[in-house]
């Protein structure tokens, strides 16, 4: 296959014919060709009367039902530097496979090397969540893509190029025809989100060692990391409380006090988006589901390890804060003064450790129908870490 690569000239691309007819592991084809995700969670039924954070709680309601060939589609666009003004980025720039499906960069870095306001968080199990962007304010993927796609500080493309250059490549109007029959010969811009919001629904990680002894496998934790579930469970910690499982997030906006990084200006969060003033410096919590895998920790990337993350929240009320920002916060019930022990902080970390699974990671295209390198243009470092953490070091 040849398709225009970014300067316009002629590349030789091997990107597939035809689209996968299989749904992704995890989930099955039902009669309508939708791919529906079957979880051992699905056999519980609420998430009450399980104590904090208990094991055997149900999951939320979840987006699924995409066809095989739409969530492949996505997986192609996704991995594709097409999408960006310049040619340069792909989605999976920022949210690596290699990196929990975050970038591990304290803030990431878009179109020319510039840099985003915050994090890039991680896109496992989306399909579950409500809430999208650090400060909540989209309510779908395809409203959240939106954001990047065309942000002059990230991808900084417009819808006008991005139809442009799809339309004119030949070979994604056969991928679309596929993905959407019956749908018209132009691609338009509903079916390029809903590809990749196909996709990215097919992001599950529900296969963690934490989960087989959720469902009864007692031995798949060790007693150290049974006990930092007990302290993240506890009435002390209460880290189950916002971290509630199965998906260790409850998806609410919190305010916990984290300052900024210095020489950075005061980052306001859902405040500026709802005009809440309660939520002044208020942010989703973040799921632990693959925690490991996405250093730096918070919406700025203020802490390097999870342990320094971890300890935060043992400091002391609004100890990172000055004394005008404590004014101004309304900060979370939660965060007062547990004082928590080194063990038990230690203990945290452990249990945490054990929400890592990559079981259902995608493969990444080795072409793309644009002929350009699937992934994109990565800065040195990343390249190197993303290297160091394929060979285990």
């Amino acid at each position: 296959m040849h398709a225009v690569g970014a300067a316009g000239s002629s590349a030789v691309s091997t990107a597939p014919v035809t689209l996968a007819q299989h749904c992704p592991p995890g989930f099955s084809l039902d009669p309508s060709n939708g791919c529906k995700l079957h979880s051992l969670y699905d056999q519980y039924n609420s998430l009450y009367n399980r104590g904090v954070g208990g094991l055997k709680t149900a999951l939320p309601a979840r987006r699924d039902g995409f066809s095989p060939e739409q969530i492949d589609l996505g997986r192609i666009l996704f991995f594709d530097p097409i999408l960006s003004g310049d040619h340069t980025l792909s989605c999976a720039s920022c949210h690596h496979p290699q990196l929990g499906f975050a970038d591990g960069l304290p803030r990431s870095q878009g179109i020319a090397g510039k840099e985003a306001n915050r994090a890039a968080p991680s896109l496992w199990n989306m399909a579950f969540l409500t809430r999208f962007f650090w400060d909540a304010r989209a309510q779908s993927l395809e409203e959240q893509m939106q954001g990047p796609l065309y942000s002059p500080v990230e991808m900084g493309n417009n819808p006008v190029q991005l139809l442009t250059d799809l339309n004119g490549n030949a070979h994604y109007k056969a991928l679309f025809a596929q993905a959407f029959p019956n749908q018209g010969k132009d691609i338009d811009l509903d079916k390029i989100y809903l590809a990749i919001a196909a996709f990215e629904t097919s992001l599950v990680s529900l296969n963690s060692r934490y989960d087989h002894y959720a469902h009864g496998f007692h031995d798949a934790l060790n007693d150290e990391e049974k006990e930092g579930l007990n302290v993240f469970r506890s009435f002390v910690a209460r880290c189950a409380e916002c971290h509630t499982p199965p998906l260790f997030t409850n998806q609410q906006i919190a305010v916990i006090g984290v300052a900024e990084p210095e020489g950075r200006t005061f980052d306001r969060g859902a405040e500026a988006i709802f005009n809440n003033p309660t939520w002044r410096g208020g942010f989703k919590v973040p799921s632990l589901r693959n925690i490991t895998k996405t250093a730096p920790y918070m919406h700025s990337g203020s802490f390097d390890t999870l342990r320094e993350a971890t300890e935060f929240y043992t400091l002391g009320r609004g100890h990172a804060l000055t004394e005008e920002q404590n004014k101004n916060m309304v900060l979370h019930w939660h965060i007062w003064e547990p004082k928590l022990t080194e063990s038990e902080l230690d203990l945290l970390v452990t249990f945490m450790g054990t929400l890592s699974d990559e079981t259902f990671s995608p493969s990444i295209p080795t072409s793309v129908p644009s002929g350009l390198p699937p992934v994109g243009l990565l800065p040195p470092a990343l390249r190197q870490k993303i290297t160091q953490a394929s060979q285990g070091e």
